[in-house]
Protein backbone atom coordinates (compact mmCIF):
# COMPACT_ATOMS: atom_id res chain seq x y z
CA UNK A 1 0.00 0.00 0.00
CA UNK A 2 2.90 2.42 0.72
CA UNK A 3 4.44 1.69 -2.80
CA UNK A 4 1.26 2.07 -4.10
CA UNK A 5 1.09 5.56 -2.62
CA UNK A 6 4.30 6.56 -3.38
CA UNK A 7 3.93 5.49 -7.41
CA UNK A 8 0.64 7.40 -6.98
CA UNK A 9 2.84 10.38 -6.05
CA UNK A 10 6.12 10.26 -8.09
CA UNK A 11 3.53 9.76 -11.44
CA UNK A 12 1.65 13.20 -10.29
CA UNK A 13 3.43 16.35 -11.57
CA UNK A 14 3.97 17.44 -8.72
CA UNK A 15 5.87 14.91 -7.09
CA UNK A 16 7.88 14.48 -10.06
CA UNK A 17 9.03 18.46 -9.92
CA UNK A 18 9.39 18.22 -6.08
CA UNK A 19 11.96 15.09 -6.53
CA UNK A 20 13.25 15.80 -9.53
CA UNK A 21 14.21 19.56 -8.38
CA UNK A 22 14.99 18.35 -4.64
CA UNK A 23 17.59 15.77 -6.89
CA UNK A 24 18.95 18.32 -8.84
CA UNK A 25 19.81 20.55 -6.16
CA UNK A 26 21.63 17.34 -4.24
CA UNK A 27 23.24 16.84 -7.22
CA UNK A 28 24.39 20.85 -7.75
CA UNK A 29 25.24 20.73 -3.79
CA UNK A 30 27.19 17.62 -4.08
CA UNK A 31 29.20 18.61 -7.32
CA UNK A 32 30.00 22.36 -5.67
CA UNK A 33 31.54 20.45 -2.49
CA UNK A 34 33.12 18.28 -4.85
CA UNK A 35 34.84 21.11 -6.92
CA UNK A 36 35.18 23.00 -3.29
CA UNK A 37 36.92 20.19 -1.70
CA UNK A 38 39.69 20.28 -4.56
CA UNK A 39 40.16 24.09 -4.44
CA UNK A 40 40.21 23.68 -0.74
CA UNK A 41 42.65 20.77 -1.15
CA UNK A 42 45.39 23.13 -3.00
CA UNK A 43 44.87 25.73 -0.43
CA UNK A 44 44.92 23.59 2.69
CA UNK A 45 48.56 22.28 1.21
CA UNK A 46 49.58 25.81 0.26
CA UNK A 47 49.16 27.04 3.53
CA UNK A 48 50.50 24.47 5.52
CA UNK A 49 53.69 24.54 3.50
CA UNK A 50 53.99 28.04 4.06
CA UNK A 51 53.74 27.36 7.54
CA UNK A 52 56.73 25.02 7.40
CA UNK A 53 58.58 27.43 5.28
CA UNK A 54 57.87 29.92 8.54
CA UNK A 55 58.55 27.74 10.92
CA UNK A 56 62.35 26.75 9.08
CA UNK A 57 62.91 30.00 9.09
CA UNK A 58 61.75 31.32 12.73
CA UNK A 59 63.38 28.50 14.61
CA UNK A 60 67.00 28.53 12.11
CA UNK A 61 68.28 31.64 13.34
CA UNK A 62 67.58 30.47 16.80
CA UNK A 63 69.19 27.14 16.61
CA UNK A 64 72.18 28.90 15.49
CA UNK A 65 72.77 30.87 17.97
CA UNK A 66 72.03 28.39 20.45
CA UNK A 67 74.35 25.91 19.04
CA UNK A 68 76.95 28.74 18.24
CA UNK A 69 77.54 29.40 22.10
CA UNK A 70 77.49 26.04 23.02
CA UNK A 71 80.96 24.62 24.90
CA UNK A 72 80.71 21.55 22.54
CA UNK A 73 79.17 22.40 19.39
CA UNK A 74 78.86 18.77 17.60
CA UNK A 75 77.08 17.22 20.38
CA UNK A 76 73.37 16.33 19.52
CA UNK A 77 70.86 18.26 21.91
CA UNK A 78 67.05 18.20 22.52
CA UNK A 79 65.08 20.99 23.37
CA UNK A 80 63.71 20.46 27.06
CA UNK A 81 59.95 20.02 27.87
CA UNK A 82 58.57 23.40 29.29
CA UNK A 83 55.96 21.35 31.78
CA UNK A 84 57.52 17.82 32.45
CA UNK A 85 54.10 16.26 33.23
CA UNK A 86 52.40 13.10 32.19
CA UNK A 87 50.39 14.78 29.83
CA UNK A 88 53.09 16.15 27.89
CA UNK A 89 55.41 13.33 28.06
CA UNK A 90 52.48 11.59 25.40
CA UNK A 91 52.07 15.00 23.34
CA UNK A 92 52.76 14.29 19.64
CA UNK A 93 53.85 17.33 17.75
CA UNK A 94 52.58 17.94 14.69
CA UNK A 95 55.69 19.48 13.31
CA UNK A 96 58.68 18.36 14.22
CA UNK A 97 62.01 19.50 13.61
CA UNK A 98 65.86 18.46 13.51
CA UNK A 99 68.74 20.79 13.01
CA UNK A 100 72.18 19.11 11.43
CA UNK A 101 75.14 19.86 10.00
CA UNK A 102 76.30 19.11 6.08
CA UNK A 103 77.56 15.64 7.01
CA UNK A 104 74.01 14.59 8.61
CA UNK A 105 75.41 14.72 12.53
CA UNK A 106 72.61 16.01 14.54
CA UNK A 107 72.63 19.17 16.62
CA UNK A 108 69.55 19.90 17.30
CA UNK A 109 66.07 18.10 17.55
CA UNK A 110 62.53 18.56 19.00
CA UNK A 111 61.55 15.91 21.98
CA UNK A 112 58.98 14.08 20.26
CA UNK A 113 61.35 12.85 16.68
CA UNK A 114 61.39 9.63 15.14
CA UNK A 115 64.68 10.40 13.22
CA UNK A 116 64.45 6.95 10.49
CA UNK A 117 61.92 9.67 8.67
CA UNK A 118 64.93 11.33 7.52
CA UNK A 119 67.26 10.78 4.76
CA UNK A 120 71.40 10.20 6.01
CA UNK A 121 72.37 13.08 4.86
CA UNK A 122 69.97 16.71 4.50
CA UNK A 123 68.27 18.03 1.19
CA UNK A 124 67.04 21.96 0.92
CA UNK A 125 62.83 22.15 -0.16
CA UNK A 126 59.94 19.91 0.14
CA UNK A 127 59.83 16.48 -0.11
CA UNK A 128 57.12 13.88 0.75
CA UNK A 129 58.21 10.52 2.21
CA UNK A 130 56.42 7.80 4.05
CA UNK A 131 53.44 9.72 4.36
CA UNK A 132 55.27 12.69 6.26
CA UNK A 133 55.69 16.26 4.54
CA UNK A 134 59.34 17.43 4.81
CA UNK A 135 60.91 21.06 4.44
CA UNK A 136 64.55 21.22 4.35
CA UNK A 137 66.40 25.07 5.09
CA UNK A 138 69.97 25.83 5.40
CA UNK A 139 72.31 28.37 7.07
CA UNK A 140 76.19 29.44 7.71
CA UNK A 141 76.84 28.94 4.05
CA UNK A 142 75.09 26.17 4.11
CA UNK A 143 76.93 24.13 7.05
CA UNK A 144 73.69 24.16 9.22
CA UNK A 145 70.62 22.51 7.77
CA UNK A 146 66.77 22.51 9.52
CA UNK A 147 64.38 20.39 8.39
CA UNK A 148 60.51 20.52 9.78
CA UNK A 149 58.65 17.44 9.50
CA UNK A 150 54.76 17.10 8.91
CA UNK A 151 52.57 14.03 8.98
CA UNK A 152 50.37 14.08 6.16
CA UNK A 153 47.21 12.61 8.39
CA UNK A 154 47.17 15.98 9.90
CA UNK A 155 46.38 17.11 6.79
CA UNK A 156 43.89 14.73 5.44
CA UNK A 157 41.86 14.93 8.80
CA UNK A 158 41.56 19.00 8.20
CA UNK A 159 40.62 18.11 4.74
CA UNK A 160 38.04 15.73 5.82
CA UNK A 161 36.80 17.97 8.48
CA UNK A 162 36.27 20.65 6.26
CA UNK A 163 34.44 18.37 3.35
CA UNK A 164 32.26 16.81 5.78
CA UNK A 165 31.28 20.35 7.12
CA UNK A 166 30.37 21.18 3.65
CA UNK A 167 28.40 17.65 3.57
CA UNK A 168 26.40 17.83 6.97
CA UNK A 169 24.12 20.32 5.84
CA UNK A 170 22.60 18.28 3.42
CA UNK A 171 20.95 16.24 5.94
CA UNK A 172 19.09 18.94 6.58
CA UNK A 173 19.17 20.72 3.15
CA UNK A 174 17.41 17.34 1.41
CA UNK A 175 13.88 17.71 4.00
CA UNK A 176 13.89 21.54 3.51
CA UNK A 177 14.28 21.68 -0.15
CA UNK A 178 11.74 19.07 -0.76
CA UNK A 179 9.43 20.41 1.59
CA UNK A 180 10.18 23.57 0.28
CA UNK A 181 10.38 22.57 -3.42
CA UNK A 182 6.30 21.27 -2.72
CA UNK A 183 5.02 23.77 -1.11
CA UNK A 184 6.15 26.12 -3.86
CA UNK A 185 5.21 23.91 -7.04
CA UNK A 186 1.80 23.35 -5.12
CA UNK A 187 1.03 26.80 -5.02
CA UNK A 188 2.36 27.53 -8.43
CA UNK A 189 -0.19 24.63 -9.47
CA UNK A 190 -3.36 26.08 -7.76
CA UNK A 191 -5.00 26.67 -10.49
CA UNK A 192 -4.34 23.22 -11.98
CA UNK A 193 -5.23 21.44 -8.87
CA UNK A 194 -8.26 23.02 -8.85
CA UNK A 195 -9.47 22.51 -12.63
CA UNK A 196 -8.21 18.61 -11.44
CA UNK A 197 -10.98 18.49 -8.84
CA UNK A 198 -13.02 19.93 -10.85
CA UNK A 199 -12.98 17.38 -13.51
CA UNK A 200 -12.74 14.79 -10.65
CA UNK A 201 -16.20 15.67 -8.84
CA UNK A 202 -18.33 16.11 -11.72
CA UNK A 203 -20.77 13.27 -12.26
CA UNK A 204 -20.96 11.44 -15.69
CA UNK A 205 -23.93 13.42 -17.28
CA UNK A 206 -22.41 17.28 -16.38
CA UNK A 207 -21.48 18.80 -19.74
CA UNK A 208 -21.24 21.81 -18.86
CA UNK A 209 -18.11 24.00 -19.31
CA UNK A 210 -15.66 23.72 -16.85
CA UNK A 211 -14.71 26.85 -15.13
CA UNK A 212 -10.88 27.44 -15.16
CA UNK A 213 -8.94 30.34 -14.26
CA UNK A 214 -5.29 31.40 -14.04
CA UNK A 215 -4.27 28.23 -16.03
CA UNK A 216 -0.55 27.86 -17.09
CA UNK A 217 -0.22 28.75 -20.65
CA UNK A 218 0.39 24.94 -21.02
CA UNK A 219 -2.33 23.75 -19.49
CA UNK A 220 -4.75 26.23 -21.77
CA UNK A 221 -4.89 24.47 -24.54
CA UNK A 222 -5.94 21.31 -22.45
CA UNK A 223 -8.49 23.37 -20.85
CA UNK A 224 -9.89 24.91 -24.12
CA UNK A 225 -10.07 21.77 -25.78
CA UNK A 226 -11.95 19.77 -23.06
CA UNK A 227 -14.73 22.14 -23.56
CA UNK A 228 -14.64 22.26 -27.51
CA UNK A 229 -14.96 18.17 -26.77
CA UNK A 230 -18.18 18.96 -23.81
CA UNK A 231 -19.73 21.38 -26.22
CA UNK A 232 -19.78 18.63 -29.11
CA UNK A 233 -20.84 16.31 -26.91
CA UNK A 234 -23.53 18.39 -25.10
CA UNK A 235 -24.76 19.49 -28.91
CA UNK A 236 -24.79 15.63 -29.76
CA UNK A 237 -26.61 14.32 -26.78
CA UNK A 238 -29.37 17.42 -27.21
CA UNK A 239 -29.74 16.37 -30.44
CA UNK A 240 -30.51 12.70 -29.55
CA UNK A 241 -32.56 13.80 -27.18
CA UNK A 242 -34.67 16.08 -29.20
CA UNK A 243 -35.14 13.22 -31.93
CA UNK A 244 -36.18 10.38 -28.95
CA UNK A 245 -38.66 12.93 -27.55
CA UNK A 246 -39.94 13.19 -31.03
CA UNK A 247 -39.89 10.24 -31.68
CA UNK A 248 -41.69 8.88 -28.72
CA UNK A 249 -44.69 11.74 -29.41
CA UNK A 250 -44.77 10.39 -33.04
CA UNK A 251 -44.82 7.08 -31.74
CA UNK A 252 -47.59 7.59 -29.28
CA UNK A 253 -50.04 9.07 -31.76
CA UNK A 254 -50.34 6.17 -34.18
CA UNK A 255 -50.47 3.40 -31.22
CA UNK A 256 -53.23 5.23 -29.50
CA UNK A 257 -55.04 5.67 -32.89
CA UNK A 258 -54.72 1.89 -33.68
CA UNK A 259 -56.07 0.80 -30.03
CA UNK A 260 -59.08 3.27 -30.33
CA UNK A 261 -59.81 1.76 -34.17
CA UNK A 262 -59.48 -1.89 -32.43
CA UNK A 263 -61.59 -1.16 -29.14
CA UNK A 264 -64.22 0.32 -31.77
CA UNK A 265 -63.68 -2.82 -33.70
CA UNK A 266 -64.65 -4.71 -30.98
CA UNK A 267 -67.71 -3.53 -30.28
CA UNK A 268 -68.79 -3.42 -34.05
CA UNK A 269 -68.16 -6.80 -35.06
CA UNK A 270 -68.39 -8.90 -31.93
CA UNK A 271 -67.65 -12.07 -34.12
CA UNK A 272 -64.23 -11.21 -33.99
CA UNK A 273 -64.03 -10.09 -29.96
CA UNK A 274 -61.45 -12.86 -30.16
CA UNK A 275 -58.66 -11.84 -32.69
CA UNK A 276 -59.46 -7.98 -31.16
CA UNK A 277 -58.12 -9.19 -27.85
CA UNK A 278 -55.02 -10.63 -29.22
CA UNK A 279 -54.91 -7.29 -31.35
CA UNK A 280 -55.48 -5.00 -28.53
CA UNK A 281 -52.95 -6.50 -26.10
CA UNK A 282 -49.94 -6.27 -28.96
CA UNK A 283 -50.74 -3.33 -29.26
CA UNK A 284 -50.62 -2.54 -25.44
CA UNK A 285 -47.60 -4.50 -24.27
CA UNK A 286 -45.70 -2.50 -27.81
CA UNK A 287 -47.06 1.10 -25.83
CA UNK A 288 -45.44 -0.60 -22.94
CA UNK A 289 -42.02 -1.53 -24.74
CA UNK A 290 -41.84 2.03 -26.48
CA UNK A 291 -42.26 3.59 -23.40
CA UNK A 292 -39.50 1.67 -21.99
CA UNK A 293 -37.26 1.68 -24.70
CA UNK A 294 -37.71 5.95 -24.59
CA UNK A 295 -36.73 5.68 -21.07
CA UNK A 296 -33.56 3.62 -21.57
CA UNK A 297 -32.60 5.96 -24.09
CA UNK A 298 -33.01 9.25 -22.04
CA UNK A 299 -31.47 6.99 -19.42
CA UNK A 300 -28.25 7.01 -21.73
CA UNK A 301 -28.81 9.98 -23.57
CA UNK A 302 -27.03 11.33 -19.91
CA UNK A 303 -29.15 14.96 -18.71
CA UNK A 304 -29.27 13.12 -15.88
CA UNK A 305 -27.79 15.86 -13.44
CA UNK A 306 -30.28 18.95 -11.67
CA UNK A 307 -28.97 22.36 -12.50
CA UNK A 308 -29.40 23.13 -8.77
CA UNK A 309 -28.85 20.48 -5.61
CA UNK A 310 -32.89 19.79 -3.93
CA UNK A 311 -34.36 17.77 -1.26
CA UNK A 312 -35.25 14.44 -2.47
CA UNK A 313 -37.71 13.89 0.73
CA UNK A 314 -40.86 15.79 -1.11
CA UNK A 315 -39.71 14.60 -4.00
CA UNK A 316 -39.88 11.36 -3.18
CA UNK A 317 -43.37 11.87 -1.44
CA UNK A 318 -44.67 13.30 -4.49
CA UNK A 319 -43.74 9.94 -6.58
CA UNK A 320 -45.25 7.49 -3.85
CA UNK A 321 -48.07 9.16 -3.92
CA UNK A 322 -48.17 8.76 -8.04
CA UNK A 323 -46.97 4.74 -7.69
CA UNK A 324 -49.68 3.90 -4.80
CA UNK A 325 -52.10 3.39 -7.42
CA UNK A 326 -50.05 0.57 -9.06
CA UNK A 327 -51.02 -1.85 -6.14
CA UNK A 328 -53.02 -1.44 -2.97
CA UNK A 329 -51.96 1.46 -0.96
CA UNK A 330 -51.25 -0.29 2.23
CA UNK A 331 -48.84 -2.36 0.43
CA UNK A 332 -46.26 0.52 -0.38
CA UNK A 333 -44.41 1.80 2.45
CA UNK A 334 -42.24 4.54 2.79
CA UNK A 335 -39.62 5.31 5.21
CA UNK A 336 -37.80 8.45 5.01
CA UNK A 337 -35.31 10.62 7.35
CA UNK A 338 -36.26 13.06 9.47
CA UNK A 339 -33.85 15.38 8.21
CA UNK A 340 -32.89 16.59 4.37
CA UNK A 341 -31.58 14.76 2.27
CA UNK A 342 -30.10 16.46 -1.08
CA UNK A 343 -29.17 14.98 -4.19
CA UNK A 344 -28.12 16.38 -8.04
CA UNK A 345 -29.68 13.42 -9.81
CA UNK A 346 -32.57 14.84 -12.18
CA UNK A 347 -36.15 14.55 -10.72
CA UNK A 348 -37.62 12.91 -14.01
CA UNK A 349 -34.61 10.81 -13.83
CA UNK A 350 -35.14 9.84 -10.05
CA UNK A 351 -38.86 9.24 -11.01
CA UNK A 352 -38.34 6.58 -13.95
CA UNK A 353 -35.68 4.85 -11.62
CA UNK A 354 -38.53 4.82 -9.00
CA UNK A 355 -41.19 3.60 -10.87
CA UNK A 356 -39.36 0.75 -12.75
CA UNK A 357 -38.29 -0.11 -9.14
CA UNK A 358 -41.50 -0.05 -7.96
CA UNK A 359 -43.08 -1.79 -11.10
CA UNK A 360 -40.89 -4.47 -11.19
CA UNK A 361 -41.53 -5.47 -7.09
CA UNK A 362 -44.94 -5.22 -7.98
CA UNK A 363 -44.84 -7.56 -10.49
CA UNK A 364 -42.04 -10.06 -9.47
CA UNK A 365 -42.46 -9.87 -5.61
CA UNK A 366 -45.09 -11.71 -3.54
CA UNK A 367 -48.53 -10.85 -4.44
CA UNK A 368 -49.31 -10.86 -0.93
CA UNK A 369 -46.20 -8.96 0.31
CA UNK A 370 -45.00 -5.30 1.42
CA UNK A 371 -43.33 -3.31 -0.77
CA UNK A 372 -40.78 -1.13 1.26
CA UNK A 373 -39.32 1.91 -0.12
CA UNK A 374 -36.89 3.46 2.12
CA UNK A 375 -34.51 6.58 2.19
CA UNK A 376 -31.06 6.54 4.26
CA UNK A 377 -29.81 9.79 5.33
CA UNK A 378 -26.63 9.05 3.66
CA UNK A 379 -28.60 9.15 0.21
CA UNK A 380 -29.23 5.27 0.00
CA UNK A 381 -32.70 4.61 -2.10
CA UNK A 382 -33.68 0.48 -0.83
CA UNK A 383 -37.02 -0.80 -2.57
CA UNK A 384 -37.35 -4.00 -0.73
CA UNK A 385 -40.42 -7.05 -1.92
CA UNK A 386 -41.02 -10.54 -0.35
CA UNK A 387 -39.90 -13.19 -2.93
CA UNK A 388 -38.08 -16.64 -3.51
CA UNK A 389 -34.70 -16.08 -3.02
CA UNK A 390 -32.78 -15.92 -6.59
CA UNK A 391 -29.33 -17.83 -7.09
CA UNK A 392 -26.12 -15.38 -6.71
CA UNK A 393 -24.94 -16.49 -10.42
CA UNK A 394 -28.24 -14.67 -11.50
CA UNK A 395 -28.08 -11.58 -9.67
CA UNK A 396 -25.23 -10.21 -11.78
CA UNK A 397 -27.16 -10.20 -15.50
CA UNK A 398 -30.23 -8.99 -14.28
CA UNK A 399 -29.44 -5.16 -15.44
CA UNK A 400 -28.72 -6.22 -19.12
CA UNK A 401 -31.49 -5.59 -21.35
CA UNK A 402 -34.07 -7.95 -21.98
CA UNK A 403 -33.66 -9.93 -19.29
CA UNK A 404 -35.52 -11.35 -16.93
CA UNK A 405 -34.85 -13.23 -13.64
CA UNK A 406 -35.27 -17.00 -13.91
CA UNK A 407 -38.07 -17.73 -11.56
CA UNK A 408 -40.32 -15.84 -14.23
CA UNK A 409 -39.36 -17.60 -17.42
CA UNK A 410 -40.10 -20.74 -14.94
CA UNK A 411 -43.51 -19.67 -14.47
CA UNK A 412 -44.37 -18.44 -17.73
CA UNK A 413 -42.44 -21.22 -20.01
CA UNK A 414 -45.86 -22.43 -20.96
CA UNK A 415 -46.98 -18.81 -22.16
CA UNK A 416 -45.34 -16.83 -23.80
CA UNK A 417 -48.12 -13.94 -24.14
CA UNK A 418 -48.13 -13.73 -20.36
CA UNK A 419 -43.87 -13.68 -20.23
CA UNK A 420 -44.86 -10.69 -22.11
CA UNK A 421 -47.35 -9.26 -20.49
CA UNK A 422 -45.04 -9.48 -16.95
CA UNK A 423 -42.63 -6.87 -18.50
CA UNK A 424 -40.23 -5.98 -21.10
CA UNK A 425 -36.80 -6.82 -19.43
CA UNK A 426 -35.58 -3.40 -19.17
CA UNK A 427 -36.87 -1.97 -15.80
CA UNK A 428 -32.91 -2.84 -14.13
CA UNK A 429 -31.13 -2.04 -17.47
CA UNK A 430 -33.10 1.79 -16.93
CA UNK A 431 -32.35 1.77 -13.35
CA UNK A 432 -28.44 0.88 -13.99
CA UNK A 433 -28.19 3.37 -16.80
CA UNK A 434 -29.85 6.06 -14.74
CA UNK A 435 -27.41 5.55 -11.33
CA UNK A 436 -24.40 4.72 -13.22
CA UNK A 437 -25.14 8.12 -15.49
CA UNK A 438 -25.57 10.21 -12.75
CA UNK A 439 -22.73 8.97 -10.31
CA UNK A 440 -24.32 6.68 -8.30
CA UNK A 441 -24.15 3.31 -7.32
CA UNK A 442 -26.57 0.29 -7.62
CA UNK A 443 -26.41 -3.03 -5.98
CA UNK A 444 -28.52 -6.33 -5.63
CA UNK A 445 -29.01 -8.68 -3.02
CA UNK A 446 -31.08 -11.79 -2.84
CA UNK A 447 -31.88 -12.34 0.10
CA UNK A 448 -32.63 -8.87 1.02
CA UNK A 449 -30.70 -7.54 3.74
CA UNK A 450 -32.22 -8.77 7.35
CA UNK A 451 -34.48 -11.04 5.63
CA UNK A 452 -34.06 -14.54 4.93
CA UNK A 453 -35.94 -14.23 1.30
CA UNK A 454 -37.06 -11.85 -0.69
CA UNK A 455 -35.05 -9.19 -3.31
CA UNK A 456 -33.94 -5.63 -2.55
CA UNK A 457 -32.36 -3.25 -5.00
CA UNK A 458 -30.13 -0.42 -3.41
CA UNK A 459 -28.89 2.82 -5.37
CA UNK A 460 -26.47 5.10 -3.44
CA UNK A 461 -28.16 8.74 -4.96
CA UNK A 462 -25.30 11.73 -5.89
CA UNK A 463 -25.10 13.84 -3.08
CA UNK A 464 -24.90 17.38 -3.35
Amino acid sequence: MKFKRLMLWTNSLQGRLGVGLTLGVTLLWLAATLASGLVLRHELYEAFDSGMEETAQRILPLAVTEILNRERPSMPQQIAVLRPNKAVKFHKELLSYLVRDINGTVLLKSHDLDLTLFSALPSLGFSTQDGYRIYGESAVSSTIFIEVVEPLAHRQAAMHTAILALLLPLLLLIPLSLLGIWLLVRFSLRSVLAYKAALATRGAGDLSPIVATDLPSEITPVSEAVDQLLHRLRRALESERSFTANSAHELRTPLAAALAQVQRLQQEVPAAGLRTQQIEKSLQRLVRLSEKLMQLAKAEGGALIAAEPYDVLPVLRYLMTELSRLTDEHKLQLQVPETAVFTIMDMDALGILLRNLVENAHKYGAPEGVINVSLSSAGVLSVRNAGIVLPTEALSGLTGRFVRGPHVKESYKENESQLAEQGSGLGLAIVQAIAVGAGGQLSLHSPALGQADGFEVRVQLPLA
